[in-house]
C-alpha cells in the first residue's frame, strides 16, 4: 500500500489522542506520540506520508508482520460465524488454538490456560505454582520484565518495578548470568554458569527451600537486553528446581513464537519448564491473547480440585482464530526456519561488521530475530551510553540517536543503554538490509558520545 498524505487527519488523531488518552509507562505532558495512518508487512507509516521499517515489531509481537492477510481473513471469518462466547464453553477455535498451541511446546506442556495477554498469563502461572506447592515466594532475576500488573511487575527486575514494590509481594530477586556486566567477576561463559547456579542456590538455601513455590526466568530476556544464557544455566536451574520441589516457570511472551528462530526459545536449550508463558507472536498481536501452557503433574492438581482464577475472555474466538491462523501461517510459509537463517546469514554478520567499526557498540548478542546492541562511552571501561534508568538531560545520547534512526526511515527498539534489531520474523533480506543501512547512520551519531 502505497502511504496517502493526509495531515489534517492526523492532526485531528493526534489532538483527540492528546486530550483524551492515557499512555502506559509516561509522563502524559512530556510525550508527543506519533499519529499512524497504516501498516503494512514490515512498515507502518505516518499523515505526513513518511514510511518508517519497523524494527521492533510494534512491541516484539507483529512477528509475520502488518496485516497479513491470512489472518485478516481468519478475524474476519469468525467475526461473522461467532464474535465471542464464554470460556466455559468448547467452542472451535479456541480448541483449535489450544491444540496447535500444545503440538509445539516442548514435553508435557499439554494444557493451555488462555488470557488476555502477557503479563495476566504470568500472574496465573504464579498462582498456579503457590497452589501446587502450598508456598508462598516466588524467585526472579534482575534484568528482567514480566508485565505491569501487580505481581507480574513485582517480579519484574527493572526499575518499572520500584513505584509498585512495597515489598509484600513474597518476591525475592537473583542475579541471571550476563558475563558482559558480570556480578560474579567471571572471565569465561561457563565459569558465569557455574557461579550464577551457585549463587541461585545458595539464595534458595537462606530463603529456605520449603517457602520456594516458583523460579521464573524469561527464557532469553528481552526488553533488559537479550542476555543469551550461557550453555548448561537452564538445564541446571531445572536441576534446582527438580532439587528442591520448586515450579520452574519460562516466561515466553516476548521469545516464543518464531522470535529466536525456534517455535520456543526453551527448544535452543533442550530445557522443559513446568508452566511456560506465552502472548505476543502467538497471533502477531491482531487481537490480545496470552495463556500459561501447562505441565501434566500440575495440571492434575487441578483435576479435582477447582482452579481460583480465569477471565471473562479467556480464549476469546477473534483472538483464537487469529492464533490459528498465525500458527498455520508460520508453518506453511517457514516463517520459524527463515527468521533463523536470516538471523545467521544476515543480521549477526551485519551487526558484528557494525560493531567492528563504531566505538559505541560494546556487545553484539542475540539469535533468529532477537539481537541487541549493548552500547557503551568506552569500550575498554565498558561505562554504558547513558545511566542506568536514565532520563531528561542524561539520556540524551540514546535520545540522539533513536532520532537519527527515524529520521532515516527506521524505527527503533531502544531501552536504557540498548538498541535491539526485532524485525518481523518474516522480514525480507531486503528489507533487513535497509534497516541495517539505516542502523549504521545511527550508530555514527552515538559515536559522537563516545570517549
Amino acid at each position: 500500500m502505497t502511504p496517502q498524505p493526509s495531515p489534517q487527519a492526523g492532526a485531528a488523531v493526534k489532538a483527540a489522542d492528546r486530550a483524551h488518552v492515557f499512555h502506559s509507562w509516561s509522563a502524559q505532558e512530556l510525550i508527543d506520540p506519533l499519529a499512524v495512518a497504516g501498516a503494512e508487512g514490515s512498515y507502518f507509516w505516518d499523515y505526513e506520508g513518511k514510511r518508517y521499517l519497523d524494527f521492533s515489531s510494534g512491541l516484539v509481537y507483529t512477528n509475520i508482520g502488518y496485516q497479513h492477510p491470512k489472518v485478516v481473513a481468519a478475524i474476519q471469518e469468525q467475526a461473522a460465524r461467532m464474535t465471542t462466547f464464554a470460556p466455559a464453553f468448547a467452542v472451535e477455535a479456541r480448541s483449535e488454538a489450544a491444540r496447535l498451541i500444545a503440538e509445539r511446546t516442548p514435553g508435557d506442556l499439554d494444557k493451555i490456560f488462555f488470557t488476555n495477554g502477557g503479563a495476566d498469563a504470568v500472574e496465573h502461572a504464579l498462582r498456579m505454582a503457590r497452589l501446587h506447592t502450598g508456598r508462598p515466594k516466588v524467585l526472579s532475576a534482575y534484568r528482567s520484565y514480566h508485565g505491569g500488573t501487580q505481581q507480574a511487575v513485582n517480579v519484574t527486575g527493572d526499575p518499572r518495578r520500584w513505584a509498585s514494590d512495597s515489598g509484600t509481594a513474597g518476591v525475592v530477586h537473583f542475579w541471571a548470568p550476563f558475563l558482559y556486566r558480570s556480578r560474579f567477576y567471571a572471565e569465561t561463559e561457563e565459569q558465569e554458569c557455574a557461579r550464577a547456579l551457585e549463587h541461585l542456590e545458595t539464595t534458595i538455601a537462606f530463603e529456605g527451600p520449603g517457602t520456594v513455590a516458583a523460579i521464573v526466568l524469561e527464557t532469553v530476556p528481552g526488553t533488559a537486553g537479550i542476555m543469551m544464557p550461557p550453555a548448561g544455566y537452564l538445564a541446571g536451574v531445572r536441576e534446582i528446581c527438580d532439587k528442591y520441589g520448586i515450579v520452574f516457570v519460562l516466561d515466553e511472551v516476548m521469545a516464543g513464537f518464531g522470535r529466536t528462530g525456534t517455535w520456543f526459545a526453551a527448544d535452543l536449550y533442550d530445557v522443559v519448564p513446568d508452566l511456560m508463558t506465552f502472548a505476543k507472536g502467538v497471533n502477531s498481536g491482531y487481537v490480545p491473547l496470552g495463556g500459561v501452557a501447562i505441565s501434566g503433574e500440575i495440571a492434575a492438581t487441578f483435576a479435582e480440585r477447582p482452579y481460583p482464577g480465569g477471565l471473562t475472555y479467556s480464549g476469546h474466538p477473534l483472538a483464537c482464530a487469529a492464533a490459528v491462523a498465525t500458527i498455520n501461517v508460520m508453518a506453511e510459509e517457514g516463517v520459524v526456519e527463515h527468521a533463523a537463517r536470516l538471523g545467521a546469514e544476515v543480521v549477526e554478520p551485519a551487526l558484528r561488521e557494525l560493531a567492528e567499526r563504531h566505538p559505541s557498540v560494546g556487545e553484539v548478542r542475540g539469535t533468529g530475530m532477537f539481537w541487541a546492541l549493548e552500547l557503551v562511552r568506552n569500550r575498554e571501561t565498558r561505562e554504558p551510553l547513558v545511566p542506568y534508568n536514565a532520563t531528561g538531560q542524561a539520556a540524551t545520547p540514546m535520545s540522539a540517536f533513536a532520532a537519527s534512526a527515524k529520521a532515516h526511515g527506521l524505527w527503533p527498539f531502544v531501552n536504557m543503554n540498548r538498541t535491539h534489531v526485532v524485525p518481523p520474523c518474516n522480514v525480507s533480506e531486503a528489507e533487513l538490509k535497509e534497516g541495517l543501512a539505516a542502523l549504521d547512520t545511527a550508530l555514527s551519531v552515538a559515536d559522537e558520545y563516545t570517549q
